[in-house]
């Protein structure tokens, strides 16, 4: 009986640790990844996606924006107003 014991014991020991690593992997893996380098704004707009909103940073356009526009742009909104 003691022996039954100690396997099931181990066992749920393991399964815990395999459930918490792969829990860790999930939520620690995308913080992991988006701090593993740094990407200029022109070149996160050539790798984005179709359809996702990149903002433009160019000063030039920064000189032209409204701050209702720069406030839209700043939380990843696309922009609704000029």
């Amino acid at each position: 009986m003691n022996q039954m014991r100690k396997t099931i014991m181990a066992a749920a020991i393991g399964a815990s640790l395999l459930t918490g690593g792969a829990i860790g992997a999930v939520l620690a893996g995308p913080l992991a990844a988006s701090a593993a380098g740094t990407t200029s704004a022109a070149t996160a707009s050539t790798a984005a996606s179709p359809g996702t909103f990149v903002s433009n940073e160019a000063s030039a356009h920064e000189a032209t924006e409204s701050a209702a526009r720069e406030a839209q742009e700043n939380a990843g909104q696309m922009p609704t107003v000029p």
